[in-house]
């Protein structure tokens, strides 16, 4: 990987890149996942022969309702979770043939910022421990901010470093989570139902911070999400999953007015304010 660094927002740094100006940060070809019920022995096929591309700046959309696969899908494409036959290959390297080692090295460029802030959150330590902690485990990757200026760039004041979890509000411990995520300065940024449970006001404060970072770092993001209108408002393009098969994929605007498939339609219809119906 090249070491060389570019400069994003002002007194910044972004995350080096590879040499490829047009390898993928993210390339999944024919993907299968399948999962064996313990108890009967059933194969369940969670993801099936499922392909998305992702590249540096880019957001891109799973969305489809719970069991669809969306999840198990972002997991194994990052080399988080088990993946089955198909290609992976997460910044220029195939997740088939590179050493656990490797693998390991690689995994500070994919940060997840998860659905529950609170969960992913050590209650035992403070903010600020936290971050150290991670500065601690790397030290080079992480020393381009103080940790005030880094709350600063989430919309945090400095105290909150001092706070533990649980006395952090929801829109708090999420933002939390995504400094925390922009601290190691990723590649790839995957977030898994980010604003679920967070009230309206907030969840348009996490959105707006996901875009920024997104245009000012030049991180790609892959949102998996059940809510079109968190997609519509962040993400480039769409893959819509249905037991386990992308059903339909394309820009947002144009998933969205002309839809092609009946569970696309479906999704939308539960959109408020939905006008595709409209414009058929």
């Amino acid at each position: 990987m090249s070491d060389a660094v570019e400069t994003g927002m002002p007194g910044d740094t972004r995350h080096p890149r590879t040499p490829e100006a047009d390898v993928p940060v993210l390339a999944v070809d024919d993907l299968v996942v399948e999962h064996r019920n313990r108890s009967t022995g059933e194969v369940f096929r969670a993801v099936d022969q499922v392909s998305l591309r992702i590249a540096a700046g880019q957001s891109v959309a799973v969305v489809g309702e719970s069991g669809s696969g969306k999840t198990t899908l972002a997991m194994a494409a990052t080399g988080l979770g088990p993946r089955g036959s198909g290609d992976i290959r997460l910044l220029g390297h195939s997740l088939a043939s590179i050493g656990r080692g490797q693998l390991r090295r690689l995994r500070p460029e994919v940060q997840v910022v998860f659905q529950d802030p609170h969960g992913s959150l050590d209650p035992r330590q403070s903010v600020r421990s936290g971050l150290r902690e991670l500065r601690t485990l790397q030290p080079r990757r992480t020393s381009w901010i103080t940790d005030a200026d880094l709350l600063g760039r989430v919309r945090l004041a400095p105290e909150i470093l001092d706070r533990f979890p649980h006395q952090l509000s929801g829109g708090q411990a999420q933002r939390v989570c995504i400094a925390r995520a922009l601290l190691m300065r990723p590649r790839l940024i995957v977030a898994d139902e980010p604003t679920s449970g967070l009230d309206v006001s907030v969840q348009a404060d996490v959105l707006a911070l996901l875009r920024e970072i997104r245009t000012t770092t030049g991180a790609a993001l892959l949102m998996i999400s059940h809510d079109l209108a968190v997609v519509r408002a962040v993400c480039d393009t769409v893959h819509v999953m249905f037991r386990g098969q992308v059903v339909e994929a394309g820009p947002c605007e144009t998933v969205f007015v002309t839809p092609r498939h009946d569970y696309t339609r479906e999704l939308l219809a539960a959109m408020p304010g939905a006008r595709w119906r409209n414009r058929r």
